[in-house]
């Protein structure tokens, strides 16, 4: 979709309304993390395991006083609070392409705030019942929520944004994710919201961005591919290209729509279980859940939960103002790469960044291991932190989540969208479950773990993944389908299709 103008203001408030369900699904990541023990003695106050009297002796003894986050049962809810925001998302990843299909890109985003205004609403008056009630119900409806909405803004944004630019406002769900961690992180603070009067307020702005994108939706024109690719509605494909990129002819746009569609046609809608068992998109496949695997997989959590104590060790008296500091170098690098992308290109961005961070968890082991040997090891370790996050934003933090539906041509995106959003969620879950315990198994060299994965998936991304920059999406299909005009040649090939389409059908 080319013309001289790329850039216009429906544009920009079309990407803008669509990335403040980013910023929410960010937000929602870091917000539970900054007011955990004001959290905890709420909880221990509604189970009835912590007390008043507990609380005023905690704070005035100087003997070793039983915390509300120590019971088991607080221990177990808190857990749960944290942990039902993946299984929401695990879950809802697999209805992006139902929801994205059903109503169109634009009415699915504006459907699903509903959610995301319950969630908010739950969280935000847990006081007047059971606060762990609450809170593991708000979490949940709202990871449910960010399950969907993580699937359809780089869905929408992927199928609006111009051929030049498609990268860099790819990469735009990524900055809003990690701006949303960081105003978290800030707001909560204790001198803000992150205090046993305000966190129900805290918790409960998850649910702000879902109001004002719900009234910014209905500006924003339909995707003119959905239009045209899906529903067949000609007209209305041009009149959302013209709202979208200004007085120009449409007419390129339309003929490279068309052959997308002849194409999609002789291949019907997929499925999520056909795409897993189709031959055709296997190979695409195999790269979009390694891209995903490849960002949670790196080790990233695990710098964010070592943070605080490294920093703690290196004699920097305000720890928490240090782990913000993380998060503004995520958001500053996360610019960069919207910078980059289009110019670079997504896998040599990919590569510069996993082998970073490779060559980074290698130091932080070194500096973890001999800090308290020597005083200036602190300083490696704090180093490496910087720069482990830095180069996760230049390329594995915000890439994986577009360039999936640059991978996949029309019929089959939504269901990779889904499989590859299911991937994330689920890996997601995964280290956060089991990171405590490798902790404790690995000790120090825990990040030798991920340096030696970090280092499998910069050899996978050498070998397999081509590179995406300025190619149309029937470009990026005929890298990955180059046998697919001998199709009416080759009768094994001929078969499986026919097979393929009678399981669609179905």
């Amino acid at each position: 979709m080319e013309s001289r103008k790329q850039l216009t203001g429906m544009l920009a408030v079309a990407v803008f309304t669509a990335a403040l369900g980013s910023l929410q699904y960010g937000y929602s990541l870091g917000v539970i993390n900054a007011p955990q023990k004001v959290i905890e003695r709420h909880y221990g106050r509604s189970l009835g395991v912590w007390s008043e009297e507990a609380a005023v002796r905690s704070a005035n003894s100087t003997e070793d006083v039983f915390e509300a986050g120590e019971h088991p049962a607080v221990i177990m809810y808190w857990s749960l609070s944290v942990a039902i925001f993946s299984v929401g998302g695990v879950l809802s990843s697999f209805l992006v392409g139902f929801v994205g299909d059903l109503k169109g890109r634009v009415k699915g985003m504006l459907m699903i705030n509903v959610l995301a205004i319950a969630a908010g609403l739950l969280m935000g008056l847990c006081k007047m019942w059971k606060p762990h009630i609450m809170v593991i119900s708000g979490r949940a409806v709202m990871g449910f929520y960010c399950g969907l909405t993580s699937g359809l803004v780089p869905m929408y944004i992927g199928e609006i944004a111009p051929k030049a630019y498609r990268g860099a406002l790819g990469t735009l769900h990524q900055l809003a994710i990690v701006t949303g961690i960081l105003i978290s992180q800030v707001i909560g603070l204790d001198f803000l919201l992150g205090n046993d009067e305000m966190w129900p307020l805290l918790l409960g702005l998850s649910g702000a961005p879902a109001v004002l994108q719900t009234l910014m939706l209905p500006l924003c024109p339909e995707s003119p591919r959905y239009l045209y690719i899906l529903r067949g509605q000609e007209q209305e494909a041009r009149k959302s290209l013209l709202r979208f990129k200004g007085a120009y002819d449409p007419t390129a746009d339309i003929e490279e729509m068309e052959r997308e569609k002849k194409e999609g046609d002789r291949v019907p809608k997929v499925s999520i279980v056909s795409l897993i068992c189709s031959s055709m998109y296997r190979q695409q496949l195999f790269v979009a859940l390694m891209m995903h695997l490849s960002q949670q997989f790196s080790g990233i959590n695990a710098i964010f939960y070592y943070s605080t104590a490294i920093f703690s060790r290196a004699g920097v008296r305000q720890p928490v103002y240090a782990t913000i500091g993380v998060g503004v170098i995520n958001t500053i690098f996360t610019m960069v790469s919207v910078a980059l992308v289009d110019k670079a290109g997504r896998r040599t961005l990919t590569l510069v960044g996993l082998a970073g961070m490779c060559c980074c968890a290698v130091a932080m082991t070194v500096g973890l291991k001999f800090q308290n040997d020597f005083v200036w090891m602190s300083y490696v370790s704090m180093s490496a932190i910087f720069l482990f996050v830095s180069f996760f934003e230049i390329g594995p933090g915000p890439i994986p989540w577009f360039i999936v539906a640059e991978l996949f041509s029309q019929g089959p995106r939504p269901a990779a969208i889904a499989l590859a959003g299911c991937c994330n969620w689920a890996s997601n879950f995964i280290i956060g479950m089991t990171f405590p315990y490798i902790q404790d198994w690995l000790g120090n060299y825990v990040f030798i773990l991920f340096a030696v994965l970090l280092l499998g998936f910069t050899v996978f991304i050498y070998l397999r993944v081509p590179e995406t920059k300025g190619k149309s999406f029937e470009e990026i299909a005929a890298v990955f389908q180059k046998g697919r005009k001998k199709l009416e040649q080759n009768p094994k090939d001929n078969m499986e299709l026919q097979q393929f389409k009678t399981s669609t059908d179905a």
